[in-house]
C-alpha cells in the first residue's frame, strides 16, 4: 500500500497564506545571481541600453512562464507541482523524468551550489579551515566525463555547506510554518538590501546618468557579435530568474491555492522584475558599463564606491542573506516532489510519510539533505547543474505547452485564473524556450568543435535523465503489481 493511497493517517496541511507565498517565488529567484551575472553581461553586452532591455526582456518571457504556469497551478493545486501538471498532461513517464532530474540534479544540485556559495561568503568574515593540501589533493575520486573530484577539497567551506543544508532541512522539518517564516523574513530582508543600495547608490554615489546610454569604446557589439552576446546575455538572465515555478511544488499547504498561487506568481515575478531592473540602473549611475565589464563583482565595487571600506562587508551579508533564505526557500518546495512521486508510486513509499507530529514531509527533506550534501562533498554540483539547465528549459516548455494540452483535453474544467492573452502569451513562451533549447544545444556542439569543452553538456544533461530508465521501469512494475496484489 503506497502512502496516501487510503490508509494514511496524516496529510499535509494548508497553512501558508498569500504573502508567504509571493516571499517564496520572490526568495526562490533572487540568489546570488544579481550580485554577479550583470558584470559579465556588461562584457558580452557593451552597452547600458541593451544590458536593461536583456534584464527587461528576460523578465517579461519569465512573466509570460508564470502567468501561462498560473492557470495550472490554479486548476491542479496538488502538492508536487510540476510533477503533478506533467503527469496530468502528458502521463507517467514525462512526468517521472521530471522527478528524477528535480531529484539527481536539478534542484539539489542548487541547494548546494546556493549554500556553498553562502558559506564562501562566510569567510568574508570567518577564517574557515582547510586541510593540508596533501591530504586535500591525496584522496581523488574519478568521474567518467567528468574527471577527477576531490571531496576533502576546501574542507571547511564545504563543512559549513552540508551544516547549513542541515539546519535548513531540521527546520522544515519540524513544520511549514516554521520554514515559511524564515523564508518570508530573509525574502524581506534581501529584498531590503538590495534597495538600500539602490537608494545609497543613487543619492550619495556621484554618478552620472550619462553612463545609461554610453556605450562602451572598446566592446562595442554589432552584426554576429551583438547577437552572440545577446544570447549569452539572456542565458545568464534566466540563471538569474530561475526559481519562479517552485512555489507550484508546495500547492497543497497553501491557503486558498487556486487564488493565492496564480497572484502569488504574478505578484511574485513581477517584484523581481522590478528589483532586478533598478539595482542594475544603481550599476549603471555609478559605474559606466565599461567599468561594469572589467569588474569582478560589481555588487562589490558599487557598495564600496558608496559606503567605502565597509561596502565589501554590506554586499557579503547581502549575499549570505540572499543565499541564505534562496537555500531555505528551495528546500522546503522541492521535497514535495520526492514525497509526490512517491505517492504516486514512482518512489519508495517511505518518502511519502508525513510526519506525525510536525505534518512535513520528513523522509523526502532527510533524503534530499544527504543527497545535497553527497553533491556538496563530490564539487560537482555547478558541473551537473550547468549540463542540465538545457533539461530543465525543455521541461519550461513543456509546462507552457500544456495550457493547449488542458485546454482540449479537460475544456470543462473549472479554471480559477485563465492565462491572459491566450493563445499568443503561451505561445510566445513555448517559442521562445524552443529556440533557448536549440540555440544552447548548438552552442554546446560549436564549443566542443572548437575544443572549449571537453563533452557537450546539453547532451550529456539529457543522458543524466537517461539514467532514470531503469528506476521509472522498476517503479513502474512494483507500481503495478503492488495495485493488483491490494485489488486480490
Amino acid at each position: 500500500m503506497y502512502a496516501g493511497k487510503g490508509k494514511e493517517k496524516h496529510s499535509l496541511l494548508p497553512t501558508l497564506g498569500l504573502f508567504t507565498t509571493i516571499a517564496i517565488v520572490v526568495g526562490a529567484v533572487i540568489g546570488s545571481g544579481i550580485f554577479k551575472k550583470p558584470a559579465l553581461m556588461a562584457s558580452q553586452l557593451g552597452s547600458p541600453e541593451w544590458l536593461i532591455a536583456v534584464w527587461v526582456i528576460a523578465g517579461v518571457i519569465t512573466l509570460f512562464g508564470a502567468l501561462t504556469n498560473a492557470e495550472i497551478a490554479g486548476m491542479i493545486t496538488e502538492t508536487g507541482g510540476q510533477y503533478i501538471f506533467f503527469k496530468e498532461i502528458y502521463g507517467d513517464w514525462t512526468a517521472y523524468f521530471y522527478g528524477w532530474a528535480i531529484l539527481a540534479v536539478i534542484q539539489t544540485g542548487s541547494i548546494a551550489s546556493i549554500t556553498y556559495i553562502f558559506s564562501e561568503y562566510t569567510q568574508y568574515f570567518f577564517a574557515l579551515p582547510r586541510l593540508p593540501q596533501g591530504i586535500e589533493q591525496g584522496f581523488i575520486i574519478h568521474i567518467p566525463f567528468i574527471g577527477n573530484i576531490f571531496p576533502l577539497e576546501n574542507f571547511g567551506v564545504k563543512s559549513l555547506t552540508i551544516f547549513v543544508i542541515l539546519f535548513l532541512s531540521g527546520v522544515n522539518y519540524a513544520g511549514v510554518m516554521l520554514g515559511g517564516r524564515v523564508t518570508s523574513f530573509f525574502t524581506s530582508a534581501k529584498v531590503i538590501a538590495i534597495l538600500i543600495l539602490v537608494i545609497l547608490g543613487f543619492a550619495i554615489g556621484n554618478g552620472s546618468f550619462e553612463n545609461f546610454w554610453k556605450d562602451s569604446p572598446t566592446l562595442n557589439m554589432t552584426g554576429m557579435g551583438l547577437f552572440a552576446g545577446l544570447t549569452a546575455a539572456v542565458s545568464g538572465a534566466f540563471w538569474a530568474y530561475d526559481g519562479w515555478n517552485n512555489i507550484t511544488y508546495i500547492a497543497g499547504e497553501v491557503k486558498k491555492p487556486q487564488r493565492n498561487i496564480p497572484l502569488a506568481l504574478i505578484i511574485g515575478t513581477s517584484i523581481v522584475i522590478v528589483v532586478y531592473v533598478l539595482i542594475n540602473l544603481a550599476y549603471l549611475y555609478i559605474l559606466p558599463v565599461e567599468k561594469m565589464a572589467g569588474s569582478t563583482l560589481v555588487a562589490s565595487d558599487v557598495a564600496r564606491t558608496v559606503l567605502g571600506s565597509v561596502g565589501g562587508g554590506f554586499v557579503a551579508a547581502a549575499v549570505m542573506i540572499s543565499t541564505f533564505g534562496t537555500s531555505n526557500g528551495t528546500i522546503m518546495v522541492s521535497a514535495r516532489v520526492y514525497y509526490a512521486m512517491s505517492h504516486k508510486g514512482m518512489l519508495y513509499p517511505i518518502f511519502g510519510n508525513v510526519h506525525p507530529k510536525y505534518r512535513t514531509p520528513g523522509n523526502a527533506l532527510i533524503l534530499q539533505a544527504v543527497w545535497s550534501s553527497l553533491l556538496v562533498l563530490s564539487g560537482t554540483f555547478d558541473i551537473l547543474t550547468d549540463m542540465l539547465i538545457f533539461v530543465s528549459w525543455i521541461f519550461y516548455g513543456l509546462g507552457a505547452f500544456g495550457v493547449f494540452v488542458l485546454r482540449k483535453k479537460m475544456p470543462d474544467r473549472h479554471r480559477p485564473y485563465k492565462v491572459i492573452g491566450y493563445p499568443v502569451i503561451p505561445a510566445i513562451f513555448v517559442i521562445f524556450a524552443t529556440a533557448f533549447v536549440i540555440f544552447t544545444l548548438i552552442n554546446d556542439i560549436e564549443n566542443y568543435v572548437a575544443g572549449k569543452v571537453q563533452i557537450i553538456n546539453s547532451l550529456f544533461g539529457i543522458l543524466l535523465v537517461g539514467i532514470g530508465i531503469p528506476f521509472y521501469i522498476y517503479f513502474k512494475r512494483k507500481y503495478k503489481n503492488d495495485n493488483q496484489n491490494n485489488n486480490n
